[in-house]
């Protein structure tokens, strides 16, 4: 019996190296004060910023249920970068449109009074103000999507959350559309009032946007009864008579009478004040290139600008010209102050 001790000896010797072994992997991994595996990992592994509480919340009214809704700020403006934007753009794209629309209820807190809707309100939900929809309105829009793309957005608002945008240090009117048709406009060309920080750059690449062209055929019959002319006397639609600094229509003469591009886009329901028109038989054949009034920031430039490495920053110095990122909070407290 004595030759097999050795052999005894090495079994139980390998089967103490096989125990060993895992305990040797781990143990770099293990928090040594509480002895609890990935403890340490499980809080460092993620730097995505996190979304503080919202200093205020944004009184807006529900088109829907024709209700006033207290919102918290940031999640007031996740809701509205969710509704404005595509959640597929860049992140840097959608950090720009959260600075805009954290600006712009900024500067609705601040005024005195707000139009077109019910009193105690602030904004609505829809176009008149900015589009807001809540998480229960974006699941059933985005369906299975709604994590991945509720999770993007949230981050992008985190990551600018306390910030707005300012000119000689009060918030600017953060405008912004969909579609340039190759320039913004400025402001006094779409609007009376003249702003430094909202004037005509270029903006090219938005040739590549799915909304830069679009064309609508529309019945003689249809087109005089919206402007109120009659042009089958002369067989021309109208004629272009000057142009804004974006390249859009200024005025034209339709039927002897004068109209702006905005009154001709309003009344006919064009994307775009940047038109051509042409009669084909007893239609009109009208050509837009854009996608909006042109003012502000464009939202396919400003992806396509992330898309080329531009930040968020960038992106709104180059759109808001002069204007500077700032803090809400000063803002933010006069408006509580007020209540």
């Amino acid at each position: 019996m004595k030759p097999i001790k050795p052999v005894l000896f090495a079994l139980g010797a390998l089967f103490f190296i096989i125990l060993l072994i895992p305990t040797l992997l781990v143990a770099p991994f293990m928090d040594q004060s509480k002895g609890k595996l990935g403890e340490e990992l499980s809080v460092a592994k993620s730097d995505a910023p996190v979304l503080a509480e919202s200093p205020v919340a944004v009184p807006v009214y529900r088109s829907q249920t024709k209700e006033i809704e207290n919102i918290p700020l940031e999640e007031y403006v996740i809701g509205v970068v969710a509704s404005e934007m595509p959640a597929e753009f860049a992140s840097e794209a959608l950090k720009a449109q959260a600075l805009a629309a954290r600006t712009y209820i900024t500067k609705q807190l601040m005024n005195d009074q707000a139009l077109g809707v019910p009193k105690g309100s602030i904004v609505s939900d829809t176009q008149m103000h900015q589009v807001y929809k809540n998480p229960e309105e974006l699941k059933k829009l985005w369906g299975n999507g709604y994590t991945e793309k509720m999770s993007k957005i949230t981050e992008a608002v985190a990551a600018t959350q306390g910030k707005i945008l300012t000119y000689d240090n009060q918030p600017i009117e953060a405008q912004f559309f969909s579609t340039s048709n190759g320039y913004t406009e400025n402001s006094e060309a779409y609007w009376k009032e003249s702003i430094p920080y909202l004037k005509s750059v270029a903006s090219t690449w938005d040739e590549k946007s799915p909304k830069f062209y679009d064309q609508m055929v529309i019945s003689i019959q249809d087109f005089e009864n919206k402007l109120g002319v009659n042009i089958n006397d002369n067989g021309s639609v109208g004629k272009i008579t000057e142009l804004t600094p974006g390249k859009r229509v200024a005025k034209v003469e339709v039927g002897g009478k004068e109209f702006t591009g905005r009154e001709i886009r309003e009344k006919l329901g064009l994307r775009s004040s940047d038109f051509t028109w042409e009669m084909k038989g007893d239609s009109v054949v009208i050509e837009t290139k854009g996608f909006g009034h042109g003012v502000g920031m464009s939202q396919y430039g400003a992806n396509f600008m992330a898309e080329d490495g531009k930040s968020y920053s960038e992106i709104v110095s180059y759109y808001y010209n002069g204007t500077k990122i700032s803090e809400a909070e000063p803002f933010l407290s006069k408006y509580t102050a007020n209540k």
